[in-house]
């Protein structure tokens, strides 16, 4: 017969574990924090050194996108929430917003200036990580309660290696919306616990909409992942259903933004068609070695001890979580599982965004070696065999480095460390140093892989500056111009202008500046803006930057014309012709027999997939082509002076000549009909129209779908918003609401309800006699065996 522990020996351990629950988070975070800045130190990397941190899409998308942000918080951006006036001529905002930018930690960067955007991004990224190995070290004694509380220690640095795995090191680093992820999946798994206990059924569901409302693409992974161990942990049809009404209640309270980046990835152009491929055996235990980069290959670095105290549970007998490390990283290589992680389609990137699951569940079976103390010796020797031969597979690898092999070496020997406090600064010593080398290594090799932007400088003050004084919206649109240095120069720089990059780029605005001649990236979905008088005039710009200046661009329309009564165009190949046609008036010519244009008219080239250089006379322009990746733009190769001088063009190159008199003569009469008055919102416009017009009202913005006008859908006008009228008409008003947002409202308001009935029925539950808790705390050893 056992003999109870006496009251006050409960109560003291209640008290030691209530002093030591904060170290653990607090723990993980410093040592998170220290290694990633010491790791960008020692790359000498920006913020601490003068090599480029902005690589890729963190500074082709994701700063810009937080400029906009901070532009819209602080009063300062043309459109609200729904409507993005800057970029790509008027688009849709919201999803955008939830793609990117409705983090919690997002709005951070309006604490400071503009122009330090990129060091408060920094701090932001530094920060969700340590928030993530916070929250991983304060999950992991509540996923296995009755831990013995003086682990603590264990916690820390387990929660500080999963913030450090070297897939949030060199992957989600320059994928900032990407970290909130990593933080989702030990929050998911502290819900699945609560579930799991019958416990906080309001809060569960709050804390889910909170995750996919941060990030829903990595929130969906860290939603299976969890999901997973809640299974392991408690396999209750009872308890797998409460947490899967947890998850949908959650999941509908989120729905006004996710429904409206549905149906924007909907309308989206489409992006690139991968097939998944597999990565190799050697390059993925090579991997598993810190110091190591590899594009297509998973980032499975995680601190050496962590695969070690997983692996030595097998030689413990306790088989349940090595079966399910190694069957989530059998899914990582399996065509059908890849798709189900990738919410069925391959990405156009990284085929192994849900690495940082398989890392969080490394901690877990580390963690389940550790609860109750060091394992023996004999365990953990057996671990280290185990991924010692993991080592050897990595030699046959060309992704395998000296320092990583080095670094991995010094990993296996601490974990056989055996007294407690050698082994603490021992173990973090070693989790620091493995963490920074992945830093520096990272830093290293993004730089010669991949594209890079420079930080915010005193030229982009400058450029800033001059667009702010030529501004004249909603008179008329401000282009930031060329050269870009980013693919949302708009957001970055000021003005409203064509340039637009996003994974919801919308099709309509791609194929409409396809047709005029725009030049692109990344297939499309990276539009330029277009230095051409015609398209200027089409989309009221009345100023542009050009070379850092401000400069006049000669007539342009209003934001809102009136075009006579007829067939809205269709366009064609040529887009000289296509410009003509939304313009209503012919004002190019063909070059002579001689293949020389008129003297006076400007001369300009179409090879949308050529690469080199075109010349006329002393002007000498680069194109860059190559379908349907790259598409070169229309361009100007100036004007013709001399009689009879040709242009110097590729052979596939269409030729045409513009005659300025003809284009003013144009944009006179279309002037001459135009509204008397327009009022630009947030979220449309309003225009007052002369007395007795007749025909089409066009909007000089892309025809997206959710703008209506007069409470009916808006036409299309050469891809453009109109609206016909008819002489009895005295006003036009348009507004633009993204598609989904009322089924996401109502969404969001059932899920209310729904949860307020819940959390009502729950209490009335648990006032019930006899009704208690179906959780049981697991006895030592046996964090595996169901709850009963």
């Amino acid at each position: 017969m056992k003999i109870p522990k006496p009251r006050t020996a409960g109560r003291a351990a209640g008290v030691t574990a209530g002093r030591t629950a904060g170290r653990a988070p607090l723990l993980a975070a410093l040592l998170t924090a220290v290694a990633v800045c010491a790791g960008d130190a020692v790359a000498r990397t920006f913020p601490f050194g003068p090599h480029r941190r902005s690589v890729n899409d963190l500074g082709n998308q994701f700063l810009p996108f937080h400029a906009h942000l901070w532009d819209l918080l602080h009063g300062r951006a043309d459109g609200g929430l729904l409507l993005n006036w800057q970029s790509g001529w008027g688009t849709s905002f919201l999803p955008d917003l939830g793609t990117y930018l409705t983090s919690p930690f997002a709005p951070l960067v309006a604490l400071a200036p503009r122009a330090d955007l990129a060091y408060a991004l920094y701090a932001v990224t530094v920060l969700k990580m340590a928030t993530a190995a916070a929250a991983m070290a304060f999950t992991l004694p509540r996923v296995r309660p009755g831990a013995d509380p003086r682990m603590w220690w264990g916690a820390g640095l387990l929660g500080a290696a999963y913030g450090l795995c070297g897939w949030a090191l060199l992957e989600a680093v320059y994928n900032p919306m990407w970290m909130d992820g990593l933080i989702a999946f030990p929050l998911l798994c502290l819900v699945g616990a609560w579930v799991r206990e019958g416990r906080r059924p309001l809060l569960g569901p709050l804390v889910v909409a909170l995750c996919w409302t941060a990030n829903f693409y990595t929130a969906y992974m860290a939603t299976l992942g969890a999901a997973l161990v809640l299974i392991v942990t408690a396999p209750r049809w009872r308890v797998v259903l409460r947490g899967a009404v947890t998850v949908v209640l959650g999941v509908g309270l989120a729905a006004p933004v996710l429904v409206p980046v549905f149906l924007g990835t909907r309308y989206a152009h489409p992006g690139v068609v991968r097939d998944f491929v597999p990565a190799g055996g050697a390059d993925l235990a090579a991997r598993l070695m810190p110091a190591t980069y590899g594009f297509s290959t998973p980032a499975l670095f995680v601190f050496t001890a962590v695969p070690v105290l997983a692996a030595s549970l097998l030689f413990r007998r306790r088989w349940l979580w090595p079966a399910v490390v190694a069957g989530v990283a059998l899914s990582l290589q399996w065509g059908p599982t890849h798709l189900v992680w990738h919410v069925f389609a391959t990405p156009n990137g990284s085929p192994y965004r849900q690495t940082f699951v398989l890392a969080g569940v490394l901690v877990l079976a580390a963690w389940a070696a550790l609860a109750d103390g060091p394992p023996d010796r004999r365990s953990v020797l057996g671990g280290v065999a185990v991924v010692g031969v993991l080592a050897l597979a990595a030699l046959g690898s060309e992704q395998t480095t000296a320092w990583g092999l080095a670094l991995f070496a010094a990993g296996l020997a601490v974990a056989l460390v055996r007294h407690r406090r050698l082994a603490l600064p021992l173990l973090a010593a070693v989790l620091v140093a493995q963490a920074s080398a992945t830093t520096a290594w990272g830093d290293k090799e993004r730089l010669a892989r991949l594209d890079d932007y420079p930080a915010w400088n005193a030229a982009d003050s400058r450029r800033a500056a001059a667009l702010a004084e030529a501004d004249g919206w909603p008179a008329y649109r401000t282009d930031s111009g060329l050269p870009q240095t980013t693919g949302n120069e708009p957001m970055m720089l000021g003005g409203q202008g064509g340039a637009y990059y996003s994974s919801l780029t919308p099709d309509v605005l791609t194929r409409t500046m396809a047709a005029l001649g725009v030049g692109w990236t990344s297939r499309g979905r990276n539009l330029q803006s277009l230095d051409n008088p015609v398209t200027d005039a089409l989309f009221a710009v009345g100023a542009r930057l050009r070379d850092g200046e401000p400069v006049r661009t000669g007539p342009a329309l209003p934001l809102v014309t009136v075009r006579p009564p007829g067939p809205a165009p269709v366009y064609g190949p040529s887009p000289f012709r296509n410009q003509e046609l939304l313009l209503g008036t012919r004002v190019y010519e063909p070059p002579a027999a001689d293949g020389a244009c008129r003297v006076g008219t400007e001369v300009f080239l179409w090879s949308p997939d050529y690469t080199g250089t075109a010349r006329l006379g002393d002007r000498t322009v680069k194109l860059r082509g190559q379908l349907l990746k790259w598409r070169a733009a229309l361009v100007s190769l100036g004007v013709q002076k001399v009689p009879g001088m040709r242009a110097e063009v590729p052979r596939k190159g269409e030729l045409a000549c513009l005659d300025h008199t003809r284009l003013r003569a144009a944009v006179t009469a279309l002037r001459a009909t135009a509204p008397t008055a327009v009022d630009v919102t947030d979220t449309g416009f309003r225009a007052t129209l002369r007395p007795g017009t007749t025909g089409t009202v066009v909007l000089s913005a892309p025809r997206i779908p959710g703008w209506r006008c007069d409470g009916r859908p808006a036409g299309s006008y050469g891809g453009l918003v109109s609206v016909p009228v008819t002489a009895d008409r005295q006003e036009v008003s348009c507004a633009f609401r993204p598609p989904g947002l009322r089924p996401g409202l109502a969404t969001a308001v059932a899920s209310l309800l729904a949860l307020a009935g819940w959390v009502l029925w729950d209490r009335r539950r648990r006032r019930e006699p006899g009704q208690q808790s179906e959780y049981v705390v697991p006895r030592p050893h046996d964090e595996e065996v169901a709850p009963v």
